[in-house]
């Protein structure tokens, strides 16, 4: 049983997946405290204090707290957009990288050549 366990645990796709969740919770929050330290107060906190509101959260009608709902649409937007900035930056140094090993690979010979000796070879015959 312990066996069992062992060889479940240690397969690739378990600890693949484990690391898998450990760096998506690093880099949630590292896009969470880019979302509220950073864009949050940059982009709102100018409006708000024109509208003479301190925080978004706060804002209520008739004891309807609809600030809080408000407040995560928001910072759903925001995480939203920053991560899909965030992934195509990732996409796109990963597409140069794939370029620069592409191009090392030595050239090998073009279906016209191979053609060329199929045909050469079955005229010897």
């Amino acid at each position: 049983m312990l066996k069992d366990l062992k060889a479940f645990l240690l397969r690739g796709n378990v600890v693949d997946m484990a690391v898998g969740v450990i760096i998506a919770t690093a880099f949630g929050a590292i896009i969470t405290s880019l979302v509220n330290d950073i864009i949050t107060p940059l982009i709102l906190n100018p409006l708000l204090s024109a509208a003479g509101v301190d925080r978004i959260a706060e804002l209520a009608w008739h004891g309807v707290a609809y600030g809080s709902f408000l407040s995560a649409v928001i910072n759903f937007l925001i995480i939203g957009t920053v991560l899909f900035f965030v992934i195509k930056a990732i996409e796109k140094a990963q597409n140069l990288r794939k370029t620069e090993e592409v191009e090392e690979a030595p050239a090998g010979p073009t279906q016209e050549e191979l053609l060329v000796e199929i045909r050469d070879l079955l005229a010897k015959k």
